[in-house]
């Protein structure tokens, strides 16, 4: 983050006017800054003052000077200011919303002592540090305050963590206290955190850590429970003083720590878990800073300073301009602010939980803000500044985001829809469906509000396309599920969320009511719905209607209009509801009626009263009688009688009214008389259950109120006597008997007999009841009362009168019932029968009658079938033993199995009819095997056999007819029948009779005679494959005949006759269907050649057209002319392509020529503008005068070639003469030259050659050279004599040609002087450049003959330098090389000397090149690795090439691992203090302190030679311009370590000095950045257990364990440091690449650590001295003094020192001594060569009076 300046708030003054405190409010809206004359301004956030306040003192009388403002905090909600005065007093003002509001102290809280720091963290909730100590809480809400905690130690700071949560205090002693309101579940502790250093007067709480800074101008940072995380040390940085003040950003990522003239920024970085310090802000003359306040919003900083300036700056991280509208300013990483650049207005995006906000979207019409961080999305509404931050694990950024409902964004990521309630940072609910389009989601939270309900948040979603489920996202249950039967494409919920409507694709529109769970279809054809806003109001359009439903409780209840386009939108505005319908190019509105939907909202609100003012205005109709309805409903529900009352009336319900009005009067006169609500008196709540038909609950008011006469009365006047006696009875009300005598009177007043027969029957008078009961005509009931009575069953006059009533009535079974309990049996049986109750008829009669039982059993078989239970009937039937009446009721009742199994058990033969029947039902049933054996049982086998060919089963039939018929017959039968179904024209059931009786050439005949092909064809195939083809062909020619060509067609092809299907087609002049068949079957030259016929067949323009629309007419040109149709193809080209003509001509001419025709093939020839075809044609044929005739008359230019043709003939019959005079008329002397050559007539040839063409002589001379060497006439001999004889005539260059084509390997001297001849010859005769070339060609031919000398000589005769001296190289003649460069162009001395260099490295002679290029020769000995001769030969050079080639073998002996003989190297030649060699002396230091087993005494000459280097070179630094640099100190400390392991190994060979080893390998620990660390500590325990100090053993030893294994893990991240907590040795050490022990050695010592471990006699820790600080350690742990470490065993100098005379060097007395008398005792050559390096080192020893020798 940086701090950029903006402007000065208050000009500072020129002495010190400190600015104690000041304060953001945390709306961002103000800033309060107290001055030094306790006047507190207030600023506006642009920066701009508007008001100011003067604070008062505890008390008047101590005046204006008596205190100073501490600190000042504003209140949570930016409307108080909370002043904190050293007069012991918190003062509390009010400052109002506004600038200019009036101010006034609102709390004040009187204290012990001075007011140091304040918080107001929460509402009411100031938190204060006291000067003694304590940590105090002031309530503001009831003026108390209370002590959180308290300490011994002032309060000096105060920070609060980034939620306000938990509080931090800092002390004056250094102590930190942390205490937590609410620790939001991190589990961290309380009460004191951690001791500072110093007086922690500058305090930050950041996100992770707590930073701390003080007066030790160190800012320390510590972890969550007090650990030291990281420490910025500016101790050494003079510019800077004590830190005064700090300040966390809001979001806690970044802290300012104030100082003088400087602000420190330190930004936390999360990805690393440490603070980076950025830029720190420099001011000079800002003096000290006093206090900082940063802005809630994290966007600015106010500094304010001792002089009395206060400076505001930018804080950002970025800023980026988004779309051109917006700003967004990250002021940190987990916050940005986001500014309309066109409204101004800004909104604060923070990630709640500190994560880094990647990237700000604004979406949705530039309305919502969408933020991804690692784990959380953050989504806000602009206009309304709602945000929400939820959980949001990496989705990759896939999501879909929606905006189209205000208070919810919709997110889909896959297949997941989430909601997000802006302001709410929990995800308010997730479904999983695919449907992505808002209009299939609905979403209402809480947007109307209803009586009784506090959170009403409910969606409606597709769980598929025909499935919508609804959700209550409050409680997070389903509320329903609606599944449909056909696809859904729009939903929308009410907006109280109680009603559902959705389309279909069919256009229906249905209502859902959530609470019953009813669908109702509301509207078929409807092509737009809506809700109407703030409303239950719906419209809707289904084809030329607009429809409203103003209540849609009762949705049969429909208002509709006449409209002529679509409704296109719906507006609500300023108590107008309008219907926008497109009307062709207009746009018309319909207002709705607002009055309507005024009242479905004031339903809603529970507003009856405005309800009923509303409905009152209103006309009757179907609509308003609705609402009234509704209204009286809900108004009885809500207990408003008196609106229920008005609704009744309006209804016209006069009774109801009438009853509400007498309950309306009972409620009011109770309200007047008790007060209160008349509604809630039971009378009143009796009546409203009474209204509700709800008697019982009635009852119970009354009852509850012991109004027992009153419910009786209620009872009553309802004439519901059972339940006025049951209440009487039960309370045992004395008029019970008179109330019952009332209700039998009234019973028999008004004819209800049964039931007054009833209460008798209760009351027990049986009597009495059978005679009412047979008065009211029931004597079923009175026989049921008699059968159970034994008394009355004995009174034979009642029973007949009973049995008498019950027979007229037709009751005989209940007739039969007491007859047989009176025991007249015989009477019971005929009242059975004629009941048709046979079944106790046949019980009875088994018991008293058992011979009437089987004509009982036939007479219930005739009863069910009577009745038509025919399957009931069976059974009695055959109880009865009437089988042939079984079987019929068996048939008759359909179960035939039934009827066969009976059938089969009778030997009657009369039932042999009923076969048939049956047999007839398993025939329709297709059942037909059982269907056969039936007919056969039956002897019907004709029947059967019809059957089966009926069913078209001929095989079955034919199987059938075989058996009771002969063959013919059969033949005859089946025959005739397939004659009879051709008649009818069933040919396929024919086809199969004949095929049946193998007749399958009838049935061909048949089908060929009905002119059937196909199935002639299939049955040809099936029965004679072999007449397949010859059918086809048949067939094919018979509809050729009929003129059926496509059939023709087809068959042709299925006997594979294209052609003659082709042909069909062209006698019938059918040329498209020819040419299809030939394009189809023929290939491509079928189709051309069809194409062609056509044309041709068409002739002139017509052929044209057709030729091009086939793209063929080039083709059919060729084709014509190929094909000899010359005329054909002259039309074509006449007529199309003009330019072919030629060519068609010359086809006809080459014709006519083949056809002997010449005269008029030179016509044509001629024609086609080809006469020298003409020409040659006569030519061919030897016409020398008609070829003479055309030649001249058309082609002139063939005349020659005529004149040669002559010629050419006369050759050949060897007239020369002729020839040769027809050659030279026809100007072609080379032809004749030609002719005499290949008559190997040369001399002639040449003749001619000389006379006509002398510029072709020479060639001919050599092609007669190369013809004569080829014959081999003389080789060499012949070349030389050539080459003189032109060498005589003058023709020099010949003469040089033949003299360079002398080739003889076997005679090199005659090469050579030939060759040297050509070379004379060019030079003497030839032009310069020819010379050059022939030079050229010469030199390296002598070269390769190695006649060195000789090459060079020509080439120098010529001029080529470099080429002599290069010949002169390559015959390793390096002085003649030498000299012509010199002498003739020194430019190439150089270029000799590289030549000759180059040749002695390759000869590898690098004494020779020492000579002429040392460095070269260096170089190669380096590369051969002769370092002794290398280094050897540079010493004889300068010292600075000496040291380039011993750093060259130093580095190659570190690369080979033996850095010792590397040290060895520069021991000998010394350590010149060039940088570029410092990483070789620190790599040769490591790999020397990294060697194994170096400890010893016998180790001492390296460490001394390692520690001698080290320190020549650093006394050369010293000397040089590297003094005092950063490398020179880390050589330093390298030349100290390497001095402790030279004294330790000189000590460890000398028994007395053993402790002094111990300590300097303790001392070693301190070094562990150079010093391998598991090797230091590894020799430091082994050292210290040596000489018993076993505490330090055990603890180095234990931590080499730990730190074993962190190498083995490769972090040293996870070590424990907690015993090294207060010492010098470092804990950032580089991790080792391997152990320095075996694995053996770490077990050892793991075994003697545990060994030690389970021993408890050790404490684990390290010795302390009299600094309380340990032992070995330089650096005071309380006062942090560094001492100086003793030259001989590295421990501290504290007290008995010897001091050397250079600084900074001592040594402990004791140590010194011991040394001094050890090796005095003990000669030991080792410490006498330390004792000299000290004194080497430290400027001479302190006198001793010792020498060494």
């Amino acid at each position: 983050m940086q701090l950029k300046h903006l402007k000065t708030l208050l000009t500072p003054q020129e002495g010190a006017a400190k600015v104690t405190c000041m304060a953001w409010a945390p709306n961002n809206t103000k800033f309060a800054v107290c001055t030094v004359d306790r006047v507190v301004l207030l600023y506006d956030e642009q920066g701009e003052r508007r008001d100011k306040f003067s604070t008062k003192p505890l008390d008047a009388k101590y005046g204006k000077q008596s205190y100073v403002v501490n600190d000042m905090v504003f209140s949570p909600d930016s409307t108080k200011i909370a002043i904190g005065q050293s007069d012991n007093i918190i003062f509390v003002y009010r400052i109002g919303e506004d600038w200019g509001d009036k101010k006034a102290i609102c709390n004040k809280f009187v204290q012990t002592s001075s007011v140091t720091r304040l918080l107001w963290p929460a509402e009411h909730a100031i938190v204060y540090g006291l000067v003694d100590g304590k940590v105090r809480l002031a309530n503001t809400q009831t003026n108390k305050s209370s002590t959180i905690y308290g300490t011994e130690s002032c309060v000096v700071s105060l920070a609060s963590n980034v939620s306000g949560k938990g509080i931090l205090s800092g002390h004056a002693d250094g102590t930190v206290v942390r205490y937590f309101f609410d620790d939001e579940g991190s589990g961290e502790s309380q009460g004191k955190l951690l001791m500072h250093p110093c007086p922690p007067y500058a305090v930050a709480w950041g996100a992770n850590s707590i930073v701390v800074g003080g007066c030790d101008k160190k800012v320390v940072a510590y972890g969550r429970e007090g650990h030291i995380l990281q420490t910025f040390d500016y101790s050494r940085d003079r510019t800077e003083r004590e830190f005064t003040v700090a300040a966390t950003s809001p979001s806690g990522q970044s802290v300012v720590f104030g100082s003088y003239d400087r602000l420190r920024v330190f930004n936390w970085a999360p990805r690393r878990g440490v603070w980076d310090e950025a830029k720190p802000k420099e001011i000079l003359n800002l003096y000290t800073i006093t206090s900082l306040a940063w802005k809630k919003d994290g966007s600015r900083l106010c500094a304010g300073t001792l002089c009395g300036g206060v400076e505001l700056f930018d804080c950002c991280l970025r800023r980026a301009i988004y779309k051109n509208k917006f700003e967004m300013t990250y002021v940190g990483l987990s916050q940005v602010i986001v500014r309309n650049l066109s409204t101004g207005t800004r909104v604060v995006l923070k990630s709640y939980y500190g994560y880094e906000i990647e990237e700000v979207k604004i979406m949705g019409k530039d309305r919502f803000l969408v933020a991804h961080t690692s784990d959380t999305l953050l989504l806000g509404d602009l206009l309304t500044n709602k945000l929400s931050e939820v959980p949001w694990p990496g989705s990759g950024g896939n999501e879909k985001f929606f905006f189209e409902n205000e208070s919810v964004c919709m997110i889909f990521n896959a297949g997941e829809l989430s909601l997000v309630e802006y302001s709410n940072n929990e995800i308010l609910g997730s479904v999983r469906t695919e449907f992505m389009n808002p209009h299939l989601i609905s979403v209402r939270l809480n947007e109307r509000k209803q009586r009784g309900v506090e959170d009403n948040k409910k969606l409606a979603y597709l769980i598929d396309i025909k499935t919508i489920a609804i959700v209550d996202l409050a409680e997070g249950y389903n509320l329903g599920t609606i599944s449909h039967d056909s696809k859904i494409d729009w939903l929308e919920l009410n907006e109280t969320g109680r009603k559902l409507l959705f389309r279909d694709k069919k256009l229906r529109l249905h209502l859902y009511d959530i609470e019953s769970g009813v669908k109702t279809t509301v509207l078929s054809f409807c092509s737009y719905v809506q809700w109407v806003p703030g409303s239950d109001v719906v419209v809707a359009q289904n084809r030329g209607n607009l429809c409203i439903w103003y209540s849609i409780d009762s949705p049969e209840s429909i208002t509709m209009f006449p409209i002529k386009g679509d409704i296109v939108d719906l507006e609500r505005a300023d108590g107008k509801t309008d219907v926008i319908v497109t009307e062709g190019v207009n746009a018309v509105t319909y207002t709705l009626d607002e009055g309507l939907i005024e009242f479905g909202t004031a339903v809603d609100d529970g507003d009856y009263d405005r309800a009923t003012a509303f409905l009152e205005t209103l006309e009757m109709s179907p609509e308003t009688e609705a609402m009234w309805k509704t209204l009286s409903k809900l108004a009885l529900e809500a207990r408003q009688l008196h609106i229920a009352e008005r609704c009744f009336a309006a209804l016209g319900d006069v009774s109801t009214v009438r009853f509400l009005h007498q309950t309306n009067q009972i409620a009011d006169k109770v309200s007047d008389e008790m007060g209160g609500d008349g509604t809630a008196f039971y009378q009143v709540q009796a009546r409203v259950a009474m209204l509700d038909k709800n008697f019982k609950l009635a009852e119970m008011y009354y009852m509850e109120q012991n109004a027992i006469d009153e419910a009786i009365e209620m009872y009553q006047e309802l004439h519901m006597w059972d339940d006025c006696v049951a209440v009487a009875e039960a309370k045992g009300h004395p008029e019970l008997d008179s109330l019952r005598g009332n209700y039998y009177q009234w019973l028999t007043e008004t004819g209800q007999d049964e039931k007054a027969g009833e209460v008798k029957e209760n009351e027990g008078d049986f009597q009495g009841a059978i005679n009412l009961y047979l008065k009211a005509g029931l004597p079923a009931k009175a026989a049921r009362l008699a059968i159970s009575r034994p008394e009355i069953t004995n009174n034979s006059d009642t029973v007949s009168r009973i049995a008498s009533s019950l027979i007229k009535g037709e009751f005989y079974e209940r007739a039969g019932d007491l007859y047989e309990k009176i025991r007249n049996n015989q009477r019971a049986l005929e009242c059975y029968c004629k009941g048709g109750a046979f079944r106790k008829a046949v019980e009875l009669a088994r018991l008293a009658f058992p011979a009437e039982v089987v004509k009982l059993e036939e007479a219930w078989g005739d009863y069910l079938v009577q009745q038509k239970q025919m399957d009931a009937a069976i059974n009695h039937f055959i109880e009865a033993g009437c089988s042939l009446k079984a079987i019929e009721a068996a048939i008759a009742a359909r179960q035939w199995k039934k009827a066969v199994h009976i059938l089969e058990l009778q030997e009657d033969s009369s039932a042999g009819k009923y076969y048939v029947k049956i047999a007839q039902y398993y025939a329709s049933m297709q059942d037909y095997e059982v269907a056969e054996q039936l007919f056969v049982k039956g002897g019907h086998i004709k029947d059967a056999i019809d059957m089966y060919t009926t069913a078209g089963r001929w095989e079955e039939a034919h199987k059938l007819a075989v058996k009771c018929m002969t063959e013919e017959e059969v033949m005859a039968l089946y025959i005739s029948r397939a004659q009879e179904l051709e008649r009818d024209g069933k040919f396929k059931e024919a086809e199969r009779l004949f095929a049946t009786v193998k007749q399958p050439d009838l049935a061909i005949t048949m089908y060929k005679k009905n002119r059937m092909f196909d199935d002639v064809i299939r049955l040809v195939a099936k029965h004679h494959p072999d007449l397949l083809t010859e059918t086809h062909l048949h067939l094919a020619k018979e509809l050729e005949a009929e003129s059926r060509f496509s059939e023709a067609e087809y068959h042709f092809m299925e006997a594979e006759e294209w052609k003659a299907a082709v042909h069909m087609y062209r006698v019938n002049d059918m040329w498209e269907d020819a040419y299809r068949v030939a394009k189809s079957h023929g290939g491509a030259g079928a189709q051309k050649q069809v194409a062609y016929l056509w044309a041709r067949s068409l002739g002139g323009e017509a052929a044209v057209k057709l030729l091009n629309k086939f793209g063929l007419l080039e083709h059919a040109i060729e084709f014509a002319s190929s094909n000899f149709s010359f005329d054909f193809a002259f039309d074509l080209a006449r007529l199309s392509c003009k330019e072919r003509i030629p060519e068609i001509h010359l086809k006809h001419a080459m014709y006519l020529e083949d056809e002997g025709k010449f005269s008029e093939a030179e016509v044509e020839f001629i024609k086609a503008g080809k006469p020298k075809e003409a020409v040659f044609m006569y030519v061919h044929n030897k016409d020398w005068a008609s070829a003479q005739r055309v030649a001249e008359g058309h082609d002139p230019e063939s005349v020659s070639e005529v004149l040669a043709g002559q010629a050419k003939f006369c050759f050949e019959q060897k007239d020369f003469q002729k020839a040769e005079a027809f050659l030279l008329r026809a100007q072609r002397p080379e032809l004749a030259v030609k002719y005499y050559k290949d008559a190997d007539m040369w001399s002639d040839a040449m003749r001619i050659c000389k006379e006509y063409l002398p510029n072709k002589l020479s060639m001919l001379q050599e092609e007669y050279e190369r013809e004569t060497s080829k014959k081999g006439i003389r080789g060499v001999e012949g070349l030389l004599e050539q080459a003189r004889e032109w060498e005589q005539s003058g023709e020099y260059s010949r003469a040089v040609e033949c003299y360079l084509k002398v080739k003889d390997d076997a005679n090199t001297a005659l090469m050579e002087k030939c060759w040297m001849k050509a070379a004379e010859l060019s030079i003497k005769f030839l032009s310069g450049d020819r010379a050059v070339e022939v030079i050229q060609v010469v030199g390296p031919r002598l070269t390769h003959l190695r006649k060195y000398n000789a090459a060079a000589e020509l080439y120098l005769n010529m001029d080529l330098i470099k080429e002599a001296i290069d010949v002169f190289i390559e015959g390793e003649e390096w002085n003649k090389a030498k000299r012509v460069a010199k002498e003739l162009e020194p430019r190439y001395e150089d270029y000799v000397d590289q030549k000759y260099k180059e040749h002695l490295k390759n000869q590898g002679k690098v004494d020779s090149l020492v000579g002429v290029d040392v460095m070269a020769a260096l170089d190669m000995y380096a590369e051969r690795g002769q370092w002794e001769k290398c280094l050897d030969t540079a010493s004889k050079q300068n010292f600075k090439i000496l040291h380039k080639y011993v750093a060259l073998y130093a580095t190659h002996l570190i690369k080979e691992e033996d850095a010792p003989k590397a040290l060895q190297l520069y021991v000998q030649h010394g350590a010149p203090p060039n940088p570029q060699n410092f990483n070789i002396y620190k790599r040769l230091f490591l790999d020397l302190i990294n060697l194994p087993d170096t400890d010893g005494s016998e180790s001492y000459r390296m460490w001394a030679d390692l520690r001698n280097f080290l320190l020549q070179l650093c006394e050369n630094m010293s000397k040089s311009a590297e003094a005092n640099s950063p490398a020179h100190e880390d050589f330093e400390q390298m030349l100290l370590i390497a001095h402790y392991y030279a004294t330790r190994s000189a000590a460890k060979g000398v028994e007395q000095l053993i402790s002094v080893a111990a300590k300097l390998s303790v001392s070693l620990l301190r070094h562990t950045e150079l010093v391998p660390a598991d090797k230091a500590f590894y020799e430091a325990g082994l050292a210290c257990r040596a000489v018993g100090w076993e505490n330090m053993a055990f603890i180095f030893l234990n931590h080499f364990l730990d730190l074993c294994d962190a190498i083995d893990e490769g972090t040293l991240d996870a070590l424990d440091h907690s015993d090294f907590l207060d010492t010098d040795i470092p804990f950032e050490v580089p991790v080792p690449n391997k152990l320095c022990v075996t694995d053996a050695q770490r077990e050892q010592v793991r075994d003697w650590v545990l060994m030690v471990s389970m021993d408890h006699r050790l404490e684990q820790v390290l010795p302390r001295d009299e600094r309380n600080s340990y032992e070995a350690s330089l650096v005071a742990t309380n006062t942090g003094l560094r001492s100086l470490p003793c030259v001989l065993t590295g421990y501290p100098v504290l007290r008995n020192k010897i001091e050397f005379s250079s600084g900074g060097k001592a040594a402990n007395k004791e140590d010194w001594n011991k040394f001094l008398m050890a090796t005095k005792t003990t000669h030991s050559p080792e410490c006498q060569d330390v004792l000299k390096f000290i004194s080497q080192w430290c400027g001479g020893l302190p006198a001793s009076g010792f020498s060494f020798h």
